[in-house]
């Protein structure tokens, strides 16, 4: 598997952590800083930098032919911050995941965490889902909920969620790569008895 990331790469560290095969880690940004942590550990790292690119076409051509160069079974997003083109989303249906910092469909796009709490929900958290062309949408793999509370500014919730990304994302793509994961008119369902919902204290 091969991940896309733009800065630190958490996620990435949690998939590495939690022993999943990534071989290949590519980056828009030379100075990503979890670059460096895949390379200590034996990834293959590339980078495709965006700025040098006329148009968003332009780019994804240049990202996938990287990306193609490791044969990936499985491509994912991980805090990858480039809204990617129809051509490239189709290019890799079916193997292509990411995880955004809300339960999907809420509060797609940024600042999820400020805006939950303006919105006053009781319940946050992050969503594993398969992408499409419509930006955070697509189907649902797996989600974990966290609580809000009343004094709940944007890092402390923002860090909650976050711990709860680092559970989720690994535990999807293992689903992926053995196999389990089927989807059935949009609707994503894990075969043998696993749940899709965590709940966080």
């Amino acid at each position: 598997m091969l991940v896309l990331i733009s800065g630190r790469g958490s996620n990435m560290q949690a998939m590495v952590e939690a022993g999943l095969p990534v071989t290949a880690v590519i980056s828009n940004r030379a100075d990503a800083a979890g670059l460096a942590y895949a390379a200590g550990r034996g990834i293959a790292t590339a980078v495709v930098a965006h700025g040098g690119y006329a148009t968003r076409e332009a780019f994804d051509a240049a990202l996938a032919q990287a990306i193609d160069g490791f044969h990936p079974d499985l491509v994912a997003l991980a805090g990858f911050m480039r809204i990617l083109t129809s051509g490239f989303v189709q290019r890799y249906e079916g193997r292509l995941l990411n995880i955004h910092p809300s339960l999907l469909p809420a509060f797609t796009g940024l600042d999820t965490h400020a805006r939950a709490l303006a919105a006053g929900v009781k319940l946050h958290g992050c969503t594993v889902h398969f992408v499409t062309a419509a930006l955070d949408h697509g189907p649902i793999v797996i989600q974990a909920a966290v609580p809000v509370f009343a004094h709940d500014d944007e890092t402390r919730l923002a860090a909650r969620v976050l711990a709860q990304e680092h559970r989720i994302y690994p535990q999807a793509a293992r689903w992926f790569l053995d196999g389990k994961l089927v989807i059935e008119n949009g609707v994503v369902r894990i075969e043998g008895d696993h749940p899709q919902q965590l709940y966080a204290p």
